[in-house]
């Protein structure tokens, strides 16, 4: 994690944030609470060892790499169990890879090194997650990170398909995300450099054509209709969920106004909700996607393992200021979301303005 010896303010009505050293004198009142918080959740990291700041993460993701090899010879059984269990492990072992990797790569919680971290961002973002790292990075940390819930510009509407009934989208569409996935990655590429185009095109086609050359001369597929079948299958098998985390802890919360948007510690507070332990999205997805999405948004360069080990902080010290610590289970989110489909997915969501606050 990096230090923040700072605190965020608003300018004024303009909702552009500016920085205030911790040498300066502090402001009274909500920034101070911002500046708690850090210290103590900083206290905590500094405590804690190489392992525990990045080395569980590393592991989860190592394991992820090595149970590959096992997967692609069971993939190459003629047995129907063994086949079932090189199918499951592989499907396991691309989510793991493909959104805790890509998202941890994205904040570079991967490595203290920036040359090491921009190196993990390209390999999981592009030749592991098939899309562009530098969309990936610019879409989640300076769009979603930098304004959640601020209507028009981290609102979560990019996960939004209006036209979609509400089974559909919450059940089917998010099968086709291995297939829309690199489609959008190219639709990004406008506008940039030649060489960033290359780049990513060489990339996303390496991690593509890898895996496809090692069904096809490791696992024994003899078409390469089943080759290009398996790889959908594993890569869309944990898609569903993927989606409905996305959905869940954003859409259906408070949303703000670019111009009228609170301070950082009230925005995330009211505009985040963690989801429940669950051993398998845990594992595959990370703490700061399921259960400590609160914390992520509030310190989002810290790793998933930080993260639910400054969760006891965090959750107190809101519990003790009387600011929201919002969580929910799956299936009521999911229930939530399938009642009310229309006005949380298709309608434009009211703008909410904390008084007292703003």
């Amino acid at each position: 994690m990096q230090d923040v010896p700072e605190e965020w303010t608003e300018d004024g009505g303009t909702g552009e944030r500016s920085r205030r050293t911790m040498g300066e004198p502090e402001v009274k009142g909500e920034e101070t609470l911002m500046m708690e918080l850090t210290r103590l959740v900083q206290k905590t990291v500094k405590e804690s060892s190489w392992w525990e700041r990045r080395g569980v993460d590393c592991s989860i993701l190592a394991a992820a790499f090595v149970s590959l090899p096992p997967a692609f010879l069971l993939l190459g059984s003629s047995h129907f169990l063994w086949f079932s269990a090189g199918m499951l492990l592989m499907g396991v072992a691309h989510g793991i890879i493909t959104v805790k990797g890509t998202h941890l790569a994205s904040h570079g919680a991967l490595s203290e090194s920036q040359a090491w971290a921009k190196f993990w961002a390209v390999f999981f973002i592009e030749v592991c997650g098939s899309f562009s790292a530098p969309a990936g990075v610019k879409g989640h940390i300076k769009m979603h990170h930098a304004h959640t819930n601020v209507i028009g510009l981290g609102d979560s509407s990019v996960w939004k398909v209006p036209f979609l009934p509400r089974s559909i989208y919450l059940f089917v569409a998010p099968l086709a995300v291995p297939i829309i996935t690199p489609l959008v990655a190219l639709a990004h590429l406008r506008g940039h450099s030649a060489v960033l185009m290359l780049r990513t095109v060489a990339m996303v086609t390496l991690g593509l054509y890898s895996q496809y050359w090692l069904l096809i001369n490791v696992s024994g597929f003899t078409s390469p209709l089943s080759a290009l079948l398996c790889m959908l299958v594993c890569r869309a098998m944990f898609s569903v969920p993927y989606i409905h985390v996305n959905i869940f802890q954003h859409i259906g919360l408070p949303m703000f106004s670019p111009t009228r948007r609170p301070k950082r510690i009230y925005q995330m507070t009211h505009g985040v909700l963690n989801l429940p332990r669950n051993p398998l999205l845990d594992w595959m997805f990370g703490h700061s996607l399921i259960n400590c999405h609160v914390e992520h948004h509030l310190f989002p360069f810290l790793s998933d393992n930080m993260c639910l080990k400054v969760k006891p902080v965090v959750s107190k010290y809101l519990t003790e200021k009387q600011l929201p610590y919002q969580e929910d289970g799956y299936l009521s989110r999911l229930q939530l979301f399938f009642n009310r489909y229309q006005e949380l997915m298709v309608f434009a969501p009211p703008i909410t303005e904390l008084v007292g606050v703003q």
